[in-house]
This record gives structure tokens, C-alpha cells and sequence, in this order.
């Protein structure tokens, strides 16, 4: 049984925020930080004080972390960045609310005593003395402390306080990961009350000692216990006033930290082959479970368990199957073609749940030259007249500017441009569309031409397929490539018309070009020769997609199946030192890797498009390395040079790390590893909340003869799938109930000794 904690973070907008730029604005981006570690960097909005984000994240993360914190930056070209304020929230602020904080936040100023980072290890203990009882505190060493000085590193000291006396112990030059081994003894007294209080500092020559943090100690606890030890959080200093919360601005955010207890696989086998079950006879008809389920699910909560099946079915090889039957859910309560697959259905979002996960490398692939192209000319594209801004484009020659009539006709031919070539692309890429994603459109189009046969519905199968492929898939990735890893930042106002015009574009084209899409914007009409061909062109590329037989659909699998598919690829910067001494030069080489979940290489030049940051590249190794058995516990961050580590500056070359190995904290993405227990476990959560309703549906008398089927076995009674589904539950509450209470707790931190300062 393991503890899974994942965070749901979505940044949405900042207002009132603090100029920091002499032309009187800012250009805030924010970060996010587990602990003192990094994960998330927003994009920079350029020159506002209100800037909008809107970017969402998940986050997986171990359970014992403490906070998360969300710092406003503002981006500076030439000197280093400015902090304008944080935003922090601790574990407890967001257990008090199970639904999610969600809301408007202060930002407070961001106080250096208050931005302490790392750990100390600590041996305390009481022992006897020739007139009393004395306290023992052996400082041992400490690891990721904050670097305070220019060179990156720290000078780092430890000052010991107890009933009035302190003592200190040596200072470490230029180390994050100092080591100590020294020893304090002070007098017990027997009555005191007063804390043990370990301080941590920078040693500075000339301006004053920096702090780094401390750890309070309740003397009262230990004389119970008599001794401890083991590495204790770094605590702030938070004994100074606040400065006013009101003048930095506010920060809109939505939070919500879920904590699941996952239990071994084989305790989750009875629900999963009950669904399994459900989904391979889904070819005689809908079944029992999947329409529970989609008749219970809300609207907020569809998208999570839709996206919840989509992968657990994924994991047991039956997507296809399981959209299949969806599919077959829909179009029997669809009487008209044209609100066929319209709303937020269950089909719908396991459908876009699906094409992220199994198309998105496919969907770089076609869009992603096209993106980057409209980010390079940065061209000025309006279609409506009622909108177009002459002043916005400057002059076509030296003196005459571009009249209205010009920029339309610019901006179309564009667009044009832009709509043949994506439609030129996609056209060529049948077979590298991935064969999954084939099969499952194939299911889609012959059910629908099943369930509106005739001429005068000749279109329906079409519009089926494009409503997700273009409508739910392509258009948009196309509006906010951002989101869908296409781009690094966000687009600015007039890339930002240009792809939202394109994705109209696209729009029209995927629905067949209806005139009922043609009457909402007039204005589009300069682009319907190239909407009519691309119409052509689409049939003719759902036609060929479709087209595709069990044995081709296995060939290709199998073919996929022995190539493993890359965790995360994209071009790095690989640091060269030249020569030795005062005259050391060095340089960069850019570098593309590869990781996949068997090895990490690199090539002189680029295979795909991907993002480039730090954080994502760390996720994707953890989570490569997570069933790693040689998986080391610590690590030297530093480098072995001359005749000792640059970062605890031990002698030792193969003295064990002096930093412990972080492996904890990844960032969701669509192409992470499948956790069928997890996804298991999800589902299970869900269906405890349904509950209730299930109970409601066994006692309706129409289900005595439903539940008189087949029997299941040679000695079992005939059984309703509800009704096992029910028993299911049931047997999943008991082990849960018998892992949550077992007979020894499990090791924690040492943390029964701390009294965090407040």
C-alpha cells in the first residue's frame, strides 16, 4: 500500500501588481516552488499589471511535503529578475479545503529570513553529569542549504542557544552541503522551560551574517525520550512583522491537493475485470456499468473520470472497445445527426482524453510547422472589417499607407497560405497517424453510417470524425499551442488573432463547410475556395484513415511496440570548460536528446519539436528512474576536483553523497508511464461517491428479472453486474479499512521534537 498526493494547480490571472519598470509596468511571470524546488514557470505577459495566465498544471508529489509557493516575477533583459511578492500555501491550508482552494490571495513580500531551504542533521541526547543532567547536541552536517554569496555557494556556521548560552561551530568555506561533526553540552536545568534553538548562517567578512534557518527543539520531549536524531527541516524566521499585504497585488488561483491510499494491484482485479468484462461484450450491446456510470458522473467531475477510464482502459489494451461502446451510448439517444457528438457527453471527453494521450507526437507533427511559422512572421492578419486598425501596419511602400481593402487581401492570402498548407500536411500523414487512433475512428465512422443510413446524411460519418480530429483536437492546439506543448510562451495579441483565425478556418473546413457554419461570419468569405478544397481533401483523408483492416491495425502496433516511444525529447545546452587556470574559457554546444524508458541519447540535430525546461527534463528522468532497483538514496551535486568534492569538500572520491536523491516530485503529462492502480483506485473513489444511486437502481423492481442472467460459474447464483459492482465496493472499503489502521505506524519524520516558530 502506497500514498500517492497529487497538486491540481491552475495560475490564473494577477491584478494591481507593483510597476517595476520605468515605463511605469511590469512583465510578471510567475513560478512555482514544492519546497524550496522549482517545478513550474509561467510564461511572461509583457507590459501589464494585471497580467492572465490561465495555465494548468498537475503535479505529482510525495506526501510528507510541506508548501507550495507561487512567486511573482518580473522578467528583466538585462539585469536579474525582480521579485515582486508570494503566495504560499501550506499542506494543512490545503487539506482544510477537500474541494480545492480556489480564489483571490494577497501577495506578501518576499523577507530573506523567510527564504530558508535545506536540512540539518542533528544527534541530541541527555546524559548524565557530575552535578546534573546535561544536554548533548552533536551538529553533524547539512545538505541544500541556500546559496547566499555571489560564487553560488554559502559560508555556512551553526550557532547553538540554550538557557542563555551559545556556542557556535566552525565556518565551512563556499559549501551548500557543510560537514561538522561537532559537539555542545550544556547544563540541564530541571525546571527550565526554554526551547533548544539550532540556527544556521552565512558568514560574511564585511556586510552582516545571512541567515539560513533554524530548528526548535522542545527540551521537555527529549527528556522523555532521552536521545534523537536524524535530519530536521530548516524552519524561516517568522518572528518580524509582515509588511502590508494590500500594496503588491493579488494573485488568482485554484488549488486542490488530492491524497489517495493505493493499494496492492491485486486488491483492485475484481473491479477492473468486472469493467473489462462489461467492455468486451460491448459488441451485444451497452451493458449495465458504463451507462451507470456516465448517468451518475456531474458535469464537473466528467472530464476526470472519463480521463480515469480512458486510462486504465488504455493499460488493459481495450481504448478502443470502451470509445466503441460510448460511442454506441450516444447515438442511441441521438435523433438528430446535426447535435451528434455536440455536448460535454461522457464519449466526448474520453474521446479528447484519448487523442491527447494516443495523438499528441501526431499532432506536433502536422501543426507544429505551421505554429512555428505564424511565431516567425508575426504578420498582421485581420478578416473583419469592422475590426482592421491601418495604424497597425505601417506603410506597404515609403510614404502610402496600406488602405483597408489591401489588408483584407493581405490577410487572406495568408490565411490561405497558412489553411493549405496545414490541410497539405495532414493529407500526406495517414500512415503516421497512429494505428490506435485509426481503428478507433474506423469504429466511429461505421457506427455512425449504421445509425444515419441514406443519401441526404452522406456527410454525417465525416463530420463524426472531424468534430473530434479538428473541432476538439487540431483547432484547439491551434488557438493555445502554449497548452498543448506546441510553443514555450504564450502567443502575443496579434499572433494570437492570426491562430484564432486559422482555427476558424479549420473549423469551417471541418464541418464540411454547412451553411449554417457559413452565415455566423460573413467576413470569412474571402477564404471559401480554400475551406471547398479542403473540404475535398479532408473526405479523401478520412476516407484513406478509416481504411484500415485488423492485421494492418496489428502490423503497426506490433511495429510501435518494439520501438519505446520517447519520455520527453528537445534540445539542451551542454557546458565545455577550455584550458586551465586564469585563462579559462568556456562555451556551450546545443545538443538534441532522447529520453526514452530504456536509455537517454542525443543527436547534432532535432527529430521533433518540444519544450526545453529544466524542471520537465528532471520529471521525465524521475519518472524513468522510479523502478530503478539501483536507484541511489544520495548523490554529490558538486564535481570531484583536484582531491576533494566541490560540494561538502570531502577528500573521499567514493564517500557517499552529501545530498539525498529527489525523485518525488514529476509534472503530469499526457505520455507518462500508465499507473494502473492508481487510475483503479480513482474509480473506485468515484464510484463510493455514486454509491447512494446504486443502492437506488438495485431496488427498482424492473431489475428482479433483469438480474435472473446467465450464472457465472458452475457454482455461483445468477448475479445482477450492478449487484457485483456493489459487492466490489464493498470488499475495496473493508481493505481499505484494514490498511488504515494497522498495528505498528509507519516510520515518519522526526518531527514529534520540532515547535515551529509562528
Amino acid at each position: 500500500m502506497a500514498k500517492r498526493s497529487s497538486l491540481s494547480i491552475r495560475i490564473v490571472e494577477g491584478k494591481n501588481l507593483p510597476a517595476k519598470d520605468i515605463t511605469g509596468s511590469s512583465d510578471p511571470y510567475c513560478i512555482v516552488k514544492v519546497d524550496n524546488e522549482p517545478i513550474i514557470r509561467t510564461a511572461t505577459v509583457w507590459k501589464t499589471l494585471c497580467p492572465f495566465w490561465g495555465e494548468e498544471y498537475q503535479v505529482h508529489l510525495p506526501p510528507t511535503f510541506h508548501a507550495v509557493a507561487f512567486y511573482i516575477m518580473d522578467e528583466d533583459a538585462l539585469s536579474r529578475d525582480d521579485v515582486i511578492g508570494k503566495v504560499c500555501l501550506t499542506r494543512d491550508t490545503l487539506t482544510s479545503h477537500p474541494k480545492g482552494f480556489s480564489g483571490w490571495a494577497h501577495l506578501t513580500e518576499v523577507d530573506p529570513d523567510e527564504e530558508v531551504q535545506g536540512e540539518i542533521h542533528l544527534q541530541l541526547e541527555v546524559v548524565p553529569g557530575p552535578r546534573a543532567r546535561r544536554l548533548r547536541c552533536s551538529v553533524l552536517e547539512a545538505r541544500d542549504l541556500a546559496p547566499k554569496d555571489r560564487n553560488g555557494a554559502s559560508d555556512p556556521f551553526v550557532r547553538v542557544r540554550y538557557n542563555g548560552r551559545t556556542q557556535e561551530t566552525s565556518i565551512v568555506k563556499k559549501s551548500c552541503y557543510p560537514r561538522w561533526n561537532e559537539t555542545f553540552e550544556f547544563e540541564l536545568e530541571e525546571r527550565a522551560t526554554e526551547a533548544l534553538c539550532v540556527e544556521a548562517w552565512d558568514w560574511d567578512l564585511v556586510s552582516r551574517n545571512d541567515f539560513l534557518g533554524k530548528v526548535v527543539v522542545n527540551v521537555q520531549g527529549l527528556r522523555v525520550a532521552q536521545q534523537e536524531e536524524g535530519w530536521f527541516r530548516l524552519q524561516p524566521d517568522q518572528s518580524k512583522s509582515r509588511r502590508d499585504k494590500g500594496n503588491l497585488g493579488s494573485l488568482q488561483l485554484e488549488v486542490r491537493l488530492r491524497d489517495e491510499m493505493v493499494l496492492p494491484s491485486g486488491c483492485y482485479q475484481p473491479l477492473v475485470q468486472l469493467l473489462c468484462h462489461e467492455v468486451k461484450l460491448g459488441a451485444q450491446g451497452p451493458g449495465q456499468l458504463i451507462p451507470f456510470i456516465e448517468e451518475t458522473t456531474s458535469t464537473e467531475c466528467r472530464q476526470d473520470v472519463a480521463t480515469n477510464l480512458l486510462k486504465l482502459f488504455l493499460g488493459q489494451g481495450l481504448a478502443k472497445d470502451f470509445l466503441d461502446l460510448l460511442f454506441q451510448l450516444e447515438l442511441r439517444r441521438t435523433s438528430e445527426a446535426n447535435t451528434l457528438f455536440r455536448s460535454n457527453s461522457l464519449a466526448s471527453k474520453s474521446m479528447e482524453s484519448f487523442l491527447k494521450v494516443a495523438g499528441m507526437r501526431y499532432l506536433h507533427s502536422i501543426v507544429g510547422p505551421i505554429i512555428d511559422k505564424v511565431f516567425e512572421e508575426k504578420k498582421y492578419v485581420e478578416l473583419d472589417p469592422s475590426k482592421v486598425e491601418v495604424k497597425d501596419v505601417g506603410c506597404s511602400g515609403l510614404h502610402r499607407p496600406q488602405t483597408e481593402a489591401e489588408v483584407l487581401e493581405q490577410s487572406a492570402q495568408t490565411l490561405r497560405a497558412h489553411l493549405g498548407a496545414l490541410l497539405s500536411a495532414l493529407s500526406r500523414s495517414v500512415r503516421a497517424c497512429p494505428a490506435v487512433v485509426r481503428a478507433t475512428f474506423r469504429q466511429l465512422f461505421r457506427r455512425v453510417r449504421e445509425r444515419f443510413p441514406g443519401a441526404q446524411h452522406e456527410n454525417v460519418p465525416f463530420i463524426a470524425v472531424t468534430s473530434f480530429l479538428c473541432l476538439r483536437f487540431f483547432s484547439p492546439a491551434i488557438m493555445s499551442p502554449k497548452l498543448f506543448h506546441l510553443r514555450e510562451r504564450h502567443a502575443d495579441a496579434r499572433t494570437s488573432r492570426t491562430l484564432l483565425l486559422l482555427a476558424k478556418a479549420v473549423q469551417n473546413v471541418g464541418n464540411m463547410d454547412t451553411p449554417a457554419s457559413r452565415a455566423k461570419e460573413a467576413w470569412m468569405e474571402p477564404l471559401q475556395p480554400t475551406v471547398r478544397q479542403g473540404v475535398a481533401q479532408l473526405k479523401d483523408f478520412i476516407t484513406k484513415l478509416v481504411d484500415i483492416e485488423e492485421r494492418e491495425e496489428l502490423d503497426l502496433q506490433r511495429t510501435l511496440s518494439l520501438q519505446a516511444p520517447p519520455v520527453k525529447e528537445g534540445p539542451l545546452f551542454i557546458h565545455r570548460t577550455k584550458g586551465k587556470g586564469p585563462l579559462t574559457s568556456s562555451s556551450f554546444k546545443k545538443l538534441h536528446f532522447s529520453l526514452t524508458t530504456e536509455a537517454l541519447s542525443f543527436a547534432k540535430t532535432p527529430s521533433s519539436k518540444c519544450m526545453n525546461e529544466l524542471n520537465q527534463w528532471l520529471s521525465a528522468l524521475r519518472k524513468v528512474s522510479i523502478n530503478n532497483s539501483g536507484l541511489l538514496g544520495s548523490y554529490h551535486p558538486g564535481i570531484f576536483r583536484g582531491d576533494k568534492w566541490s560540494c561538502c569538500h570531502q577528500r573521499d572520491r567514493t564517500d557517499r553523497g552529501c545530498d539525498k536523491t529527489r525523485s518525488r516530485v514529476t509534472l503530469q503529462e499526457w505520455n507518462d508511464p500508465l499507473d494502473h492502480d492508481l487510475e483503479a483506485q480513482l474509480i473506485y473513489r468515484h464510484l463510493l461517491g455514486v454509491e447512494p444511486a446504486l443502492r437506488e437502481k438495485l431496488r427498482e423492481p424492473s431489475r428482479d428479472t433483469e438480474a435472473g442472467a446467465e450464472p457465472t460459474g458452475p457454482d455461483q447464483a445468477p448475479e445482477d453486474p450492478l449487484a457485483q459492482l456493489l459487492q466490489v465496493l464493498q470488499d475495496l472499503r473493508e481493505a481499505h479499512s484494514c490498511s488504515s489502521s494497522p498495528t505498528s505506524p509507519p516510520p515518519s519524520e522526526p518531527t514529534r521534537l520540532l515547535e515551529l516558530q509562528t
